[in-house]
Order: C-alpha cells, then structure tokens, then sequence
C-alpha cells in the first residue's frame, strides 16, 4: 500500500514538472475538456466535439491480486475507441496477461454505447446505456451492459459507471455488478488531479458463493496529463485492493479491472498512453 501511494506521488511529481515546462510556452487554457480517456477505471463517452478516433496502451500491475488483468502479476491492454456519429461510442479491447509464475493469455471485448442524456458537447451532463460482448482468460463469453455518467467543466470533471455483465457458463454467477466513479479537478492547463474508486463483483454482498471470490473495493488518486497541441496524453491510477466480503469460491478468470483477490489485501497501479489519431 505504502509503495503504491510512493509511486504514484512520484508519477504526479514528474507529470506536474512537465506540466509546468509546457505551461511556460502554451499557457492558454481550453474551455471545456476533451479527454479520450481520463480515467482509469470508468469509461466516459465521446461527442461531435471530443477527439474522434484514439488508440490507446496500459499497463498495470498488482500484487496478492490474483488476478490483475487475469493475472497476478504485469497486464498489458491495448484498445481503440472512436465517436461513431449520433452519440455512439465504440469502445474495444485486447488484453494480454503475464503471471508471475509463468504462461500468457489473453482477452477481448468490445462495447457501443449512447448517450441518452446529453452528448451533443463536451461541457455538462451526459448520461449513456450501452451493449457489448467479452471474451475471458479461460474462453468464456459473457454479455456486457453498462450505464455512463459524466459531467465536464472547464477546470473540473468527473464520470462514473454501473457495469453488468451475464458470462455464459454454469460455473460463474447470475449477474456480476460493477460499479467506479472519478473526479479530476484542473491544476494547471494541462494536469489534472483527482481520485477513482472502483467496486467489483458487488453481488458479493448477497451472493455467499459469488463466483470470484467475494466483493472487492479500489480507491486511489488519480492523475491526468494532456500536453496542449499534442496527439498524447497520459493517465494514472491505482490504490489498495480490500475485501468487502469472501465467499468460499475459487476465484475465476473473469476479466476485471483489479482482478480476483485470494488472499489478503493487495494493491495496483495503471498507466494509460491515449494516441489521437485526428490531432
């Protein structure tokens, strides 16, 4: 915990040092923000006004996670995601995962999501509802839904979601519930600081048996660079990993954003290099 807050303080450290270079040549600041990808942990839609199409890297690691991107161990994922016109958002992912103890594997999958509230600017309110499929570390399919909730100012934005999903096998639960939410406030005309919570497999809480292994909860600070007149931009975030409940089950290979905790609490860390491809 204590060396996951370090890193992150030195990351913030570091970005708020090039922040203050960049400021010294572009000092000007945008109203509105226009962020792909700002968060981490919840997904935010596009608009007409937003960058069109990005492709982004992350990666992360975690420790006593058992499972950071299916592993315990260093994750990596790559992902596209692009304004289709009319509110629509597509957003898809590749994950690969290394274990600790040796073998990779990976994972996909793919959402288009609306905005039904909202959405026709980046500034104010957009509330969206979206589809999608996912296919897991061991083969599994499941069917994904997801409600978005973000809301943009000038020197201030935060998003949250509400994901279920419903995997196609016996083995894992009725319903999986997860749910984060992030705040950034702007420090600079292009570093922003805030924090993200993250609840996974929420259905632990009325399920003794729920399938990864109880309910688990993320909370940590996060951090936001975006380099005026640049195709990049830079996340991070991360925290420890609690337990809110334990169920007897051994964790699966779902794909979850902290993984599936089996012993212990842990702790992990994800950076995120977002590429604009319209800028």
């Amino acid at each position: 915990m204590k060396k996951t807050f370090l890193m992150l303080i030195l990351a913030g450290a570091v970005l708020n040092c090039a922040a203050q270079k960049i400021n010294e040549t572009t000092p000007e600041i945008q109203t509105g923000t226009d962020a792909a990808q700002p968060f981490l942990f919840s997904l935010n839609t596009l608009t007409a006004e937003n960058p069109r199409w990005n492709v982004h890297y992350s990666g992360s690691y975690g420790e006593r996670t058992n499972g950071q991107f299916g592993y315990d161990g260093l994750g990596q994922q790559f992902g596209v995601k692009g304004y289709l016109g009319s509110r629509f958002t597509l957003y898809a992912t590749a994950a690969i995962g290394f274990a600790n103890s040796g073998g990779v594997t990976s994972a996909e999958q793919a959402e288009v999501i609306r905005d039904l509230v909202g959405g026709k600017g980046i500034a104010g309110f957009r509330l969206g509802a979206g589809l999608g499929l996912s296919r897991d570390w061991s083969n599994v399919g499941s069917a994904i839904s997801r409600i978005t909730a973000s809301f943009d100012q000038t020197n201030w934005r935060m998003a949250g979601n509400l994901r279920f999903e419903k995997a196609f096998d016996k083995s894992r639960d009725k319903l999986d519930f997860i749910s984060s939410f992030g705040y950034q406030h702007r420090v600079s005309s292009v570093l922003y600081l805030g924090f993200e919570a993250l609840g996974q497999d929420l259905e632990g809480f009325w399920e003794k048996d729920e399938a990864e292994g109880g309910a688990k909860v993320m909370i940590g600070p996060s951090i936001n660079l975006e380099p005026n007149h640049s195709k990049l931009s830079f996340s991070i975030s991360g925290g420890p990993v609690f337990y809110a409940t334990r169920s007897q089950a051994l964790p699966s290979a779902a794909l979850r954003e902290i993984g599936s905790v089996a012993s212990g609490n842990g702790y992990t860390i994800r950076a995120l290099v977002n590429f604009n491809l319209h800028r």
